[in-house]
């Protein structure tokens, strides 16, 4: 046994206010939620980060970006899928006030993947 967790592969769709914050914790955390975001919710599929990102957050933010990041896979079987729409648009809804303990089980950190302007 290596002593490795095991993992899961996220994506999260961003805007540039909320990806400066991340950069600003070292590429380790997700900011706090607003008051009006009561759900943090990473995708599981990178197309479907992308399609966001490039169609709603360019839109409205002028820019989108693409990060991934993996998280111990024990620590989200607490989180069911949730199917936002086709077969492949699947996300998983954190409770905003269970963010904290959320990112304290990313492995390795937030990686940006994809930028869109």
């Amino acid at each position: 046994m290596t002593g490795r967790r095991a993992t899961t592969t996220l994506w999260r769709p961003t805007g540039p206010e909320e990806l400066d914050l991340v950069r600003e914790s070292g590429w380790r955390a997700w900011p706090p939620r607003l008051p009006e975001q009561p759900i943090f919710y990473p995708v599981l599929n990178e197309d479907y980060a992308i399609r966001i990102a490039r169609d709603w957050n360019v839109r409205h933010d002028g820019a989108g970006f693409v990060t991934r990041f993996e998280v111990e896979s024990d620590f989200l079987a607490r989180y069911p899928v949730r199917r936002a729409g086709g077969r492949t648009i699947l996300e998983l809804w954190v409770p905003a006030e269970e963010l904290e303990e959320f990112n304290a089980h990313i492995v390795g950190g937030i990686h940006l993947v994809h930028e869109f302007r």
